[in-house]
């Protein structure tokens, strides 16, 4: 490389365009150490000649041409060790400090804290810092409170409330049961009532892939024609398989013990020819709840009409969620029929019915348009004698757990 007296203005110039023409997509500090092989190879004079025609100052180029010199090796870096803005945390050692206290939740209960009611954003707590004399934007909140090992999180329905003592025994209860009765080839069914939905063109949770949003009514009042359903589920453990009552009358005992006679009669007799009982796993509430006397006497009719004898375990109070069918049926059914009005009786049943999963989960819907007539009565008279003559009750929290048969118990 020559030293020379002058600075060739046309090597310059043509640098200089080279320059102009790669500068965009260089970063700064191939930018830099590219001017500074320029001005090594210019001479003397070349970096100030550099700086004059590209505007990038002397000190920039001269730095570029240092590296070199000292024989730099590619490391990833753009900026030298050291260069660069500071850390705000190095600036403000209290931020983070100041930031933890505004997001802690032991600090919730405190009314004093600033952000007690506010919804803590990114933007409100930069805003509440910056009003701390700790000035910072939305964007160093994110990173600092990922620093602090902290994430978005919506509520986790995991508070059960108050549980049972003997919640856990009768989880093995019921697991033990169904073990046994799908061991010996006996069916096993789930079974629940979905909630309600209103029939028409109403929204639906949820989204899917369209080029333009779904016109819905701006209310949620039942059509006075199409009402609401409600579907029934039985999902057959065994088989994977589900099958849904869609009733379009009131939720009652009667209702559920028909849902899972239509079950039977199109479904389970023909799956398990020479069954002689059956096992049904519900929750402790609702029209198949423990405490329904209903329930169980149709529960007796069914099992005369079938020759079956039916064990009934019901889950302990709010723990309805274990029961399969939540998570085996109902989960899939919604996700069917997200972001899509159920416009129709025969939409509902369609819907139900191309539900499928990876798993290989396949459904059966049906219509039900019986009318079932709500508070019909079971005297205790009435009550005692039918205990007496078709319900046993296991040793183990027969609250919860029983047989019942068409003859005596």
């Amino acid at each position: 490389m020559g030293v020379n007296a002058a600075v060739d203005e046309q090597a310059v110039g043509s640098l200089a365009n080279v320059f102009a023409e790669v500068k965009a997509h260089l970063d700064e500090r191939q930018r830099r150490l590219l001017l500074g092989a320029m001005a090594r190879e210019l001479g003397r004079g070349g970096q100030a000649a550099l700086s004059a025609v590209t505007g990038v100052a002397k000190d920039v180029i001269g730095r570029g041409s240092a590296s070199l010199e000292a024989g730099i090796e590619p490391d990833g870096r753009v900026r030298e060790p050291g260069g660069g803005r500071k850390p705000v945390t190095e600036l403000d050692p209290e931020l983070a400090g100041a930031l933890e206290e505004l997001v802690d939740p032991e600090s919730r209960g405190d009314p004093m804290k600033p952000l007690k009611w506010t919804t803590k954003s990114t933007q409100n707590l930069a805003d509440e810092l910056t009003r701390q004399q700790h000035r910072c934007g939305p964007r160093t909140v994110a990173r600092l409170l990922k620093q602090q090992g902290y994430t978005l999180h919506g509520n986790n329905k995991t508070v059960e409330g108050k549980q049972h003592p003997d919640r856990d025994k009768q989880f093995r209860y019921i697991n033990d049961l169904a073990a046994a009765a799908l061991a010996a080839g006996s069916p096993v069914i789930s079974v629940d009532t979905k909630k309600k939905e209103l029939i028409g063109n109403f929204a639906m949770g949820g989204a899917e892939w369209s080029k333009q949003s779904r016109e819905v009514s701006d209310h949620d009042f039942p059509d006075k024609e199409l009402g609401k359903v409600a579907p029934y589920g039985v999902y057959d453990m065994a088989a994977n398989a589900g099958w849904v009552n869609v009733g379009t009358s009131a939720d009652t005992a009667m209702f559920a013990v028909e849902s899972i006679r239509r079950w039977w009669n199109h479904v389970g007799v023909h799956a398990y020819p020479g069954a002689t009982e059956l096992l049904i796993t519900a929750d402790a509430g609702g029209s198949n709840g423990t405490r329904p006397r209903l329930w169980k006497t149709e529960l007796a009719n069914l099992a005369a009409e079938t020759g079956l004898k039916i064990t009934v375990v019901h889950f302990p109070p709010g723990t309805s969620k274990w029961n399969k069918i939540e998570h085996r049926l109902f989960c899939h059914i919604t996700q069917n029929w997200r972001a899509r009005p159920l416009e129709s009786r025969e939409v509902v049943i369609e819907t139900i019915a191309a539900t499928t999963t990876r798993t290989g989960l396949t459904v059966r819907a049906m219509l039900d348009e019986n009318t079932y007539e709500k508070g019909i009565k079971i005297t205790d008279k009435e009550w005692k004698t039918w205990q007496d003559d078709h319900l046993h009750r296991h040793e183990f929290h027969g609250d919860w757990n029983y047989s019942i048969t068409a003859g005596a118990a």
